[in-house]
Order: structure tokens, then C-alpha cells, then sequence
């Protein structure tokens, strides 16, 4: 079975004499469970799994069920021995953070070495809840949208077809047959992490709105949008605090995002028009209801999806490091993409065309700002495939 390279990660953090909690955050079908079962069966530790995320309601209670049956397990043989607790969708449990705080401080005054795994949907939930009652007790390891290297090795995709049908590896059997493909990204992943990650978990005033929101966000996506013009096309009575506030939600349940415009030293405000970004192409390409051939033979759209997937690359792949991800416009020139590291600053431009393509956009914002690298992906630039293939990072060394 293909296992992602952070279980490696995963499985050295376990294996370290200091413990902390390892919280695995990130959004619906991306392998979090599947990853938790594989260093199950790796890790010489005794292990204990549990969801939250089932039909009947878990309380408190629950938590300190599942964590008594872990401490047996270390307890076992008249000696402590480490054991291995994994808890799925703990953030659906209210004042969890609380609960597990007490059970954690009591199991280190006790030496009992009991090393917790905890794993969620919503990173916003989830993190919101860490930082108010667990800090210097957690990691997290940011799980994200497969890459185009993992499709690749896990199912031998190309890279039109990644471009197309994105990354859900639960979805990779189904796109043989585009409506039964659609309908599990509609149905199961897009309807599902709107309705129990973000309506059943955070407070949505205009739950229509937010629905809205992300129907506008996917077929605009890689496109600079006002939040002025969002609620003319939304012709919803809300305000540009409240579409900032819904755009965060989306970005933390991972289905997509607004990028900031780049500003350099100087404060951004926060009402600047967002970038929209899709965190996975398949969230524009299953809603369109457009076939993978027709989609091809669009060469505007096709384009999109390009810029799109470039940027979903990016922003899955800079998660959790210490770079960030913006675009940059001014006097009607734009960059796709900066990506910005302490004083480094590469800018990104991407050309979905065979045509030689000039980069107006970036000698405009050479001359406002020092820039480390520039690059072209597509036409005579870097090849797309290569493109997504390379660590985000590696852009910036």
C-alpha cells in the first residue's frame, strides 16, 4: 500500500524520547485515517483507535473512555510500557481541548507513556482549540490535498489528468465514469465538509451565503475578485467582514481560499481584494459538470485550471513551513504567485499556452521590490509537470 512520505515524519516524532501530542489537521478523504492505521501496524507500541465521527453523540465522557483503554494497554505486564492512543474527529466533541489537557498532564506526573494521536477535519477548529488549552503539548502536522508526485506514484496519473480530477485518492477508480466521479466529489466530500466541518462546527449566520461563496470562489478561482463585487454577484445584503470571516472557514475545512496581495513591510489591509484559490482542481471541474475531453478542448478554461492547480500546489505545499503565499498586482499588472520567505521573494508567473509569453507583470514588480528569482511555468518556461512535482520550498533556496 503507498504510504505518503509524512509517515515517515510521523513515525520519528513517535519515536522520540520527548512527547508531545501529534495533531493531524487537514481536510475530508485526504488518507488521515489511513495514515494513522499504517503506523499502527508499524510501531512496536500497542495501540487503540476511536471516532468521533459517528452517528450516536460523543461527549466528554467518551475521551476518557477511550483513553483509559489506551493506559491499560500501557500498564500491561506490572510495568509501563509505551502505548499508542489515536482519537478521529475529536474537535466534534465540545470542550475537548479541556478534557484531554487533564488526561495528558496526569499521564506525564504519573511517567505513564502513553503517546496521543489526534486527528481532524477542520484545522481551524482544530488549532482554535490547541492554542486556548494545550500549548507546549502539541505539533501539528499539517495533512494536505495529495500532490501531483503522490497521484502519480499511488495511481500513475499524468499530469492533464491531476490538472483535471485534482487530488482525492478515494476518487482515482471512479474517473473512468465522470458522473459517478462527480457525484462522490459533490456528494461525499464537498456537501459533506460544508455541512458537518463547517455549519455543525462553527457559528454561520448566512449559511446560504457561505454555500454561495464557495460556488463563486471555484469558478473564479485564479481570478482577483473585490469583495465588493463578491456581494453584487453574491446580491446578498452581508459585508466584506463577513465574506473574510467565510473565506477563512473554507480555507480551514481545505476547500479553497484568498490569497493577499504582497505588500512588502507595509500593512495589508485586510478588506484588499483576494485572489481566489481552489486547494484542489476537482472542486471546479466535478460542480462544472464538464467531461474531462470537453474541458480539454476549452482552452480559456483549460487555462484556469492550470494557474489553479499551480496554486494549489503551492499553497498545499508551503502548509505548515515557514514561507507564505501571496499575488501581487499594480497599474494593470499582476503575478500569479509570490511566494515570500524573510527576505527572499520569488515571483511566479504561469502560461498555459505554447505561445512565448512576456512577464509585464513581473518587471513591474522587480522595479517596486528585490526579487530572489523569476519564473515562468508553462510555454518556454519550467514544464508544468516539473513544475508540480517540486517541493514548493525548493523555489526559495
Amino acid at each position: 500500500m503507498f504510504k505518503r512520505p509524512i509517515h515517515k515524519v510521523l513515525l520519528k516524532r513517535l519515536s522520540e524520547p520527548r512527547r508531545f501530542i501529534q495533531v493531524l489537521a487537514g481536510p475530508r478523504q485526504t488518507g488521515k485515517t489511513t495514515l494513522a492505521r499504517q503506523v499502527m501496524s508499524k510501531i512496536n507500541m500497542e495501540s487503540h483507535y476511536a471516532s468521533a465521527d459517528e452517528p450516536t453523540l460523543k461527549d466528554l465522557s467518551w475521551i476518557e473512555q477511550q483513553w483509559e483503554a489506551a493506559r491499560t494497554k500501557s500498564r500491561k505486564e506490572r510495568r509501563k510500557r509505551k502505548s499508542l492512543l489515536i482519537l478521529d474527529e475529536i474537535q466534534k466533541i465540545t470542550n475537548w481541548p479541556e478534557t484531554v489537557k487533564r488526561l495528558w498532564d496526569d499521564d506525564t506526573f504519573n511517567n505513564l507513556p502513553l503517546h496521543v494521536i489526534i486527528l481532524g477535519s477542520s484545522q481551524l477548529l482544530l488549532h482554535k482549540g490547541l492554542t486556548e488549552s494545550l500549548a507546549g503539548r502539541f505539533e501539528i502536522i499539517p495533512i494536505t490535498h495529495w500532490s501531483f508526485g503522490e497521484m502519480k506514484e499511488a495511481f500513475r496519473w499524468n499530469t492533464d489528468q491531476y490538472i483535471y480530477f485534482g487530488g482525492y485518492p478515494g476518487a482515482a477508480e471512479l474517473i473512468n465514469d465522470h458522473h459517478r466521479w462527480s457525484r462522490y466529489i459533490i456528494d461525499s466530500l464537498i456537501e459533506t465538509t460544508i455541512s458537518r466541518d463547517i455549519l455543525l462546527m462553527a457559528r454561520v449566520d448566512k449559511p446560504a451565503l457561505l454555500r454561495r461563496l464557495f460556488e463563486l470562489t471555484c469558478s473564479y478561482s485564479g481570478q482577483v475578485l473585490s469583495y465588493q463585487k463578491m456581494l453584487g454577484q453574491l446580491q446578498d445584503a452581508g459585508n466584506t467582514t463577513t465574506l473574510a470571516h467565510y473565506l477563512n472557514l473554507l480555507e480551514g475545512a481545505g476547500l479553497a481560499s484568498g490569497l493577499q496581495k504582497y505588500a512588502g513591510q507595509r500593512v495589508r489591509q485586510k478588506a484588499s481584494s483576494p485572489k481566489l484559490q481552489v486547494l484542489n482542481t476537482a472542486l471546479m471541474t466535478a460542480p462544472s459538470q464538464r467531461t474531462y475531453k470537453d474541458v480539454k478542448q476549452d482552452t480559456e478554461f483549460w487555462g484556469r485550471l492550470v494557474e489553479s492547480a499551480v496554486g494549489a500546489t503551492l499553497a498545499n505545499g508551503l502548509k505548515g513551513k515557514d514561507a507564505n503565499l501571496f499575488y501581487w498586482s499594480g497599474r494593470n499588472r499582476e503575478v500569479d504567485f509570490v511566494l515570500s520567505k524573510g527576505k527572499k521573494l520569488v515571483a511566479i508567473e504561469v502560461k498555459s499556452g505554447t505561445r512565448k509569453a512576456s512577464l509585464p507583470g513581473i518587471e513591474a514588480f522587480s522595479r517596486e521590490f528585490r526579487i530572489n528569482r523569476k519564473l515562468l511555468v508553462g510555454a518556454d518556461g519550467i514544464k508544468i509537470e516539473e513544475f508540480l512535482l517540486t517541493p514548493p520550498e525548493k523555489w526559495l533556496e
